[in-house]
């Protein structure tokens, strides 16, 4: 079994409960607008083209006819790429890099397994994305690899896969991780792409599994930071029985310049924000209702 990566993160502190490796999967159904991951949205190996590192050299032209130059400016033609990666070994300053990488089970566990000693009894892996349900049959494999060496394993999803794919890695899974980004359908479809129908279904199905469940939220400025939104999504968690702690993640901008790296356009408004004050008025929100907000 092989899977496609973008990135492992070691010794993450809030991914899961204590030390955990986080595996980032690539291929993501939703095009969330202000999304801090854009590695992660393509299911496929791609290149990147961090342009403050170009020197001019035009090597990777000499090399790939899919690279020109105008003048000082490198072109990329994305559309024409036969992902040979012949540039990228060309490019002597690094500018071309590779996102993404395939691994087999055995490889990735062997990853995760090297910081064990760190683990102790609740730590373990995480596997993220992107949505790494997409890539279910890979993740079981993992998992029940690291379930025998006693480990925990999270899993981070935004709902937004066949409900086959979470029974795919119940069995193995001690904690889910589960966005929410909005209640309001029109809401959610307009700042993310889908509609939230089979999200939602999908998160009642998975609490009536018994399953623990961390809601996390992204507190997204014009999307979903009122009162208003934060109230239904605090209903909704409030009539579900597995709901262990609520977490709030305020929009910021760090990843937008990915984007061109990797040939998007970042297409949010990097000027807005969200206050201490509006994060402490929604905390409040779910802690009258007696949640965990951390």
């Amino acid at each position: 079994m092989r899977g496609t990566l973008f990135n492992i993160q070691r010794f993450c502190l809030h991914d899961g409960p204590g030390i955990r490796t986080t595996v980032f999967l690539k291929g993501c159904p939703l095009r969330c607008k202000w999304c801090h991951n854009p590695a992660g949205l393509s299911p496929n190996i791609q290149i990147q083209f961090l342009e403050d590192k170009c020197v001019g050299c035009a090597k990777c032209a000499s090399t790939c006819d899919c690279h020109s130059l105008a003048g000082t400016e490198h072109i990329l033609n994305r559309a024409d790429c036969r992902k040979c990666f012949e540039c990228v070994e060309s490019c002597p300053s690094g500018a071309l890099t590779v996102c993404g990488e395939v691994m087999t089970a055995e490889e990735l566990f062997s990853v995760i397994m090297a910081d064990k000693d760190f683990y102790e009894d609740d730590g373990g892996v995480t596997f993220s994305g992107g949505e790494p349900l997409l890539q279910a049959d890979f993740v079981r494999e993992v998992a029940e690899l690291v379930r025998k060496e006693g480990y925990t394993v999270t899993v981070d999803t935004c709902g937004e896969v066949p409900w086959e794919a979470f029974e795919t890695v119940l069995p193995v899974t001690d904690l889910f991780l589960y966005d929410i980004k909005a209640i309001c359908p029109e809401i959610h479809k307009n700042a993310t792409g889908v509609s939230n129908g089979r999200i939602l279904e999908n998160l009642h199905r998975l609490d009536a599994c018994g399953k623990d469940i961390w809601a996390r939220i992204p507190v997204i400025p014009t999307v979903n930071a009122t009162a208003e939104e934060m109230t239904k999504i605090a209903e909704l968690l409030e009539s579900l029985s597995n709901i262990k702690r609520v977490t709030l993640i305020p929009y910021h901008s760090l990843g937008h310049h990915q984007y061109k790296a990797l040939g998007y356009v970042y297409r949010f408004d990097t000027s807005l924000s969200v206050s201490d004050g509006q994060i402490a008025e929604f905390t409040e929100i779910f802690t009258e209702r007696g949640f965990y907000v951390k």
